[in-house]
């Protein structure tokens, strides 16, 4: 059964999604004796029995990547793709906008060339000065927002057209500002409720709390994960890694949300 489109929790009132739900959890359980934990698939209701259920299966499985689920008693798309199987969340790797492609090519062309900060540590180099500078920053301050600035004006150069990227080196500060350039918004908790939301030549935004933050693009979605191409990050994950990399991030670790120039 394909994954629904949001997060399944209690109070769900679509019995045909419940019943799925409980034939699969008690299939795979299979609990007997004093750990009996059956679910009846014909009572529509999920409630607090059926939040059990859901608990214990994320407790004994894990996900596509060999990680705990979490325990939280709510199907997300990660949990679905354990129950069900990973063809039954959504897979996008379609750019849809001819112009973000052109980005992402530019972006893919850097992870690919393997660009890295000279000397390490250190915020510069030959390709992230220009990074910085293309974004109208100081030299040696975090690049990860100007990495992605300069990959949509490099394409709007080769395209002969205006660059709809807000200018600027601060992740805040674009996410704060992308709407005055016609960019539109996909709030996090929407996009982990349905990572169908999230399309190739996106650009996520991660907040840290004291105008600290993170960016780079997504470049394909499977079900509950990213595939992105980000900068000034290492395969850590980290914001204040030495280079262009291509990495694999679950949905919800974007913690602000996504920025959406297509059509711009």
């Amino acid at each position: 059964m394909q994954y629904p489109g949001r997060v399944i929790k209690v109070g769900e009132t679509d019995a045909r999604v419940v019943k799925a739900l409980k034939t699969a959890l008690n299939k795979t359980l299979a609990l007997r004796g004093g750990e009996a934990l059956t679910l009846d698939p014909d009572n529509p209701s999920f409630g607090p029995r059926m939040k059990q259920a859901v608990q214990l299966f994320q407790a004994r499985h894990v996900d596509a990547q060999g990680q705990p689920l979490k325990t939280d008693g709510e199907v997300g798309s990660i949990t679905w793709a354990a129950l069900f199987g990973e063809t039954q969340v959504p897979v996008v790797e379609a750019v849809i906008d001819p112009f973000l492609g052109a980005v992402l090519a530019q972006a893919g062309a850097a992870a690919d060339a393997g660009v890295r900060e000279q000397p390490r540590n250190s915020n510069r180099g030959p390709e992230v000065d220009q990074y910085l500078k293309r974004a109208g920053a100081p030299l040696g301050l975090a690049w990860c927002c100007a990495f992605t600035y300069w990959c949509f004006d490099e394409a709007a150069q080769h395209a002969g057209r205006p660059n709809p990227m807000f200018q600027t080196a601060g992740c805040l500060a674009h996410w704060n500002n992308a709407t005055r350039r016609g960019a539109r918004r996909l709030l996090a908790r929407d996009a982990v409720a349905n990572p169908g939301l999230v399309r190739p030549g996106m650009v996520f935004i991660m907040d840290f709390g004291g105008g600290l933050g993170h960016t780079g693009f997504v470049e394909r979605v499977e079900g509950g994960y990213l595939h992105t191409i980000e900068g000034n990050t290492d395969a850590s994950q980290g914001r204040e890694g030495g280079g262009v990399y291509r990495l694999r991030r679950k949905v919800g670790s974007i913690s602000k949300g996504f920025i959406d120039y297509a059509g711009c």
